[in-house]
């Protein structure tokens, strides 16, 4: 592992070590993917610094941020633990690696501790007290975290790499809240926007953050989300290729793993696997919806019940197989603000409950796990009826799953429930 730990400039928040993904790549299953590393790397201190990468939970979000860290930290040597894998074979592998200060900031764990406290004050305390014992020099009592970390840059000319994980959970916990949330999104503004002692910043999430109502704090963000991922593709899920050699290694069915687990696409990957339930798969030797949703089903089940015209009928459609086309160009980023179906159903996209065609614009159930989460939503309440249509009891099994002729009938038997 290198050198010993004592050596480092060490912290739970600034510089953290390598053991998070030191436990990832000694797991029974790892999947290369320090790939993403050659791409954060071409974006350090350039104008595509920052980056938000949304995708649903189990999607392998925070396993890339503890990456980032052991590669960037000054807090550890992680020279043995990458020379192996993609991203060891760059040219510029020893540029970055350990060189900067980090900051690793778990939205999540700051909202459920600061209790009654506002989230930023409690960060501010928690992250200054470990600024303090580093830069002891340029801390001052009367002066916020944006100010200190300007005074250090100043001194020292030495910039930060933020690295935040679920950035929303204010936008998705405190939905009653507006002034909570914009205090928190001009929080993250004045930290993060036009600031000189920022090398990158990369964050996490289920949501974008381009429009929250009319509040656009965040807009020098480059958002890559399930709509769209951009370079970031090929790291969203498992891929093809990845998927192949682990169900050879295992002697899993490779069509069957499809089946239940591919339906992710995207412009050039159009095959991309939910990686928590691959992996859960090819552990247990066995097919089943592994998948631990983004909610709960009866969350699910308010989504699908909302009474947007049409929305019933392009579930249906969808859960017998079909696409429908979604305008996701309306979606305000949140989970209550909907004005039309579009925004439910892009909702659903960003969590994952849907995938999505970008270049025919279009959304779709990808997969055989999913739908058992839709099962559960729609076998209470008013979906009974749907559900027994959809079995198969109002028309024969043949022709739901069979030809063009059996869809069509289906979708018209569909329309009188």
């Amino acid at each position: 592992m290198g050198r010993q730990r004592e050596e480092w400039l060490m912290g739970f928040y600034l510089n953290p070590d390598n053991e998070g993904f030191w436990r990832a790549v000694c797991s029974e299953i790892y999947v290369d993917k320090t790939g993403l590393i050659a791409y954060t790397n071409k974006y350090l201190n350039t104008e595509q610094l920052y980056i938000c990468v949304s995708r649903p939970r189990r999607f392998g979000k925070s396993m890339a941020l503890k990456m980032l860290a052991a590669y960037y930290s000054r807090g550890c040597d992680s020279r043995e633990l990458f020379a192996s894998y993609r991203i060891g074979s760059e040219e510029d592998f020893e540029v970055h690696l350990n060189k900067y200060d980090v900051l690793f900031l778990n939205m999540q764990q700051f909202l459920i501790e600061a209790e009654d406290r506002a989230i930023t004050e409690y960060l501010e305390q928690e992250v200054l007290e470990e600024l303090r014992e580093e830069y002891g020099e340029y801390w001052r009592r009367d002066i916020g975290l944006a100010a200190t970390l300007r005074k250090i840059y100043v001194k020292t000319k030495k910039k930060f790499i933020f690295l935040i994980d679920e950035w929303d959970c204010v936008m998705r916990e405190r939905q009653e809240s507006e002034a909570a949330q914009k205090k928190y999104l001009d929080f993250l503004r004045n930290l993060l926007k036009d600031q000189p002692y920022v090398a990158l910043v990369y964050m996490t999430g289920i949501l974008p953050v381009k429009k929250y109502g009319q509040h656009s704090a965040l807009n020098m963000f480059w958002e890559y989300s399930m709509v769209n991922q951009y370079v970031f593709e090929e790291y969203t899920g498992f891929t093809e290729d990845e998927v192949k050699e682990l169900c050879g290694r295992y002697g899993m069915d490779f069509k069957e793993t499809g089946s239940w687990y591919d339906g992710y696409m995207f412009r050039r990957f159009k095959h991309v696997y939910n990686p928590r339930s691959v992996v859960a798969a090819m552990s247990c030797r066995s097919f089943s919806g592994y998948w631990n949703s983004t909610e709960t089903y009866d969350a699910l089940k308010i989504y699908i019940d909302m009474d947007f015209d049409g929305l019933r009928s392009d579930i249906v459609r969808m859960f017998s197989g079909g696409r429908i086309r979604v305008n996701t160009l309306s979606f305000q980023n949140d989970m209550c603000n909907f004005r039309t179906k579009d925004d439910v159903f892009t909702l659903l996209i960003h969590l994952g409950y849907l995938a999505y065609d970008f270049e025919k614009g279009e959304a779709f159930i990808p997969n055989r796990e999913i739908t058992g989460e839709f099962e559960n939503s729609m076998s209470a309440g008013g979906w009974a009826e749907v559900m027994d249509v959809l079995r198969g009891k109002a028309i024969g099994k043949q022709e739901c799953a069979g030809t063009a002729e059996g869809q069509r009938k289906l979708r018209e038997e569909l329309e009188y429930v």
